[in-house]
């Protein structure tokens, strides 16, 4: 068994709130990652995939989550089950944003298909056809 403290979770700022890694190969020798997001408020994610499921539940704030063509207003105590390989866009609520949990595979990637760029791309979702492991998931 292995006990992560707080004060030992991985915290990764980025252009739209903070990741906090919760469990993850590197961080208690997970076999699977989980996370943290506090996300600004009126943030605007960028367009991108995950390689794998993941599932995100909403403890405070909302959101509403563009995915293909369909989009979704969720709130705390919702669940998302984001498929693999489809495209996806966040956008928090104006006033409070959100935090949410998320669990994935370990190793879970981000990418952009079809190597799309959006407004609001940042350094973590790579340009083109690449993919790259999420830091705070590694």
């Amino acid at each position: 068994m292995t006990v992560i403290r707080d004060a030992q979770a991985r915290r990764i700022e980025t252009p739209n709130g903070v990741m906090t890694t919760l469990a993850s190969p590197t961080q208690g020798a997970a076999g699977q990652s989980v996370w943290r997001v506090d996300a600004l408020p009126g943030m605007v994610g960028p367009l991108h995939a995950f390689d794998c499921e993941s599932v995100w539940t909403w403890l405070d704030g909302g959101c509403a989550v563009q995915v293909g063509r369909e989009r979704y207003e969720v709130a705390a105590g919702d669940t998302l089950v984001l498929a693999a390989d489809v495209l996806r866009q966040m956008f928090g609520d104006a006033e409070r944003g959100f935090t949410a949990i998320v669990a994935a595979p370990a190793g879970v990637q981000v990418y952009n298909p079809g190597g799309l760029v959006a407004d609001g791309a940042c350094d973590l979702v790579p340009e083109g056809t690449e993919r790259m492991p999420l830091p705070w998931a590694c």
